[in-house]
């Protein structure tokens, strides 16, 4: 029987990884991005490139992929930095004592796992693949915990004749091990994006290029994306031994 898992494919560096694991695993893979109007729609841009770089790495395996638009969550909740232009995206030093960043978006997350599970059930898959990973519930996000995947496994168990799993192979992977994997998986991670400003070159000081740069350092491997603080950033990768990515 062939495998079939379903992706959330944001075109950010997690969702990148986790497609290429689950890419190695499957016989038919199906990947779903969202259009929510998201201040950092650039990361949409990077979805392609990757489902390119897949598919060459993996012929034999069946991909499909849709883009769904979900713009009206901008309309229904636009108290998230990522969904109004007028709230500041939150630095480092903002979220810390923060119990949820500015950047959460009100039961986003659920929103988008309970349309993959309907696709995968439509589509014969019995697995949802979660981009949700460690730094995820440490930054905040409810959304992004072990106890909420638990919780809504035990929703999803209530289905009578098709149960889905929902399945997040990073959640206790930190942004190195995630940088280490996806480089050890043949990730290219200049087809990722992750900053939520939007802008490029991206922002050092944004809290989710912050997270993307310390795993990079801490991996001793140099991002190659582009940054504002490049000459800062060049310095660090020095005084850490990082190397670029080969």
């Amino acid at each position: 029987m062939k495998r079939k898992i379903v992706v959330t494919l944001s075109g950010g560096m997690d969702s990148a990884v986790l497609l290429f694991k689950a890419a190695k695993l499957a016989d038919e893979v199906h990947t779903i991005s969202f259009d929510y109007g998201q201040r950092h729609k650039r990361e949409l841009e990077c979805v392609e490139k990757q489902l390119a770089d897949i598919k060459n790495l993996y012929p034999d395996t069946v991909f499909h992929n849709k883009l769904l638009d979900t713009t009206f969550i901008r309309e229904m909740a636009p108290v998230s930095s990522l969904t109004n232009d007028n709230i500041d995206t939150p630095n480092v030093n903002d979220m810390m004592g923060e119990a949820q960043p500015k950047s959460y978006v009100p039961f986003r997350n659920l929103m988008f796992l309970s349309m993959l599970c309907s696709y995968a059930e439509a589509v014969g898959a019995g697995e949802v693949w979660y981009g949700a990973a460690q730094a995820d519930s440490l930054a905040g996000y409810w959304d992004g915990s072990e106890e909420f995947v638990d919780q809504l496994n035990t929703v999803t168990a209530l289905n009578r004749e098709n149960r889905i799993t929902v399945v997040a192979p990073l959640i206790e992977m930190s942004k190195k091990d995630i940088v280490l994997d996806g480089v050890s998986l043949g990730v290219n991670f200049s087809n990722t994006y992750t900053c939520y400003s939007g802008e490029y070159p991206c922002d050092v000081e944004s809290a989710s290029s912050s997270l993307r740069l310390q795993g990079f350092v801490e991996a001793k491997l140099r991002d190659p994306l582009d940054y504002i603080q490049q000459d800062k950033l060049d310095a660090i990768y020095e005084k850490n031994g990082c190397k670029s990515i080969n």
